[in-house]
């Protein structure tokens, strides 16, 4: 279940985005790669929009 009616990502998602931003902010301060937590991040947004995508074409038929 989304958050809100405009956004893909469920509780889960968000929540586990809002722990990693948080931990790359902490890395970044020390002077440490947040590369990886970006990757992921981005790898959970995409699969939440893939989700969201598959939704709507489901809805359109």
């Amino acid at each position: 279940m989304a958050l809100t009616n405009k956004d893909p990502h469920n509780a889960r998602e968000m929540a586990r985005v809002l722990y990693l931003s948080g931990k790359a902010m902490r890395r970044q301060s020390r002077g440490k790669s947040i590369k990886a937590i970006e990757n992921e991040i981005d790898a959970i947004r995409e699969t939440a929009q893939e989700r969201e995508n598959a939704k709507l074409r489901g809805r359109r038929r």
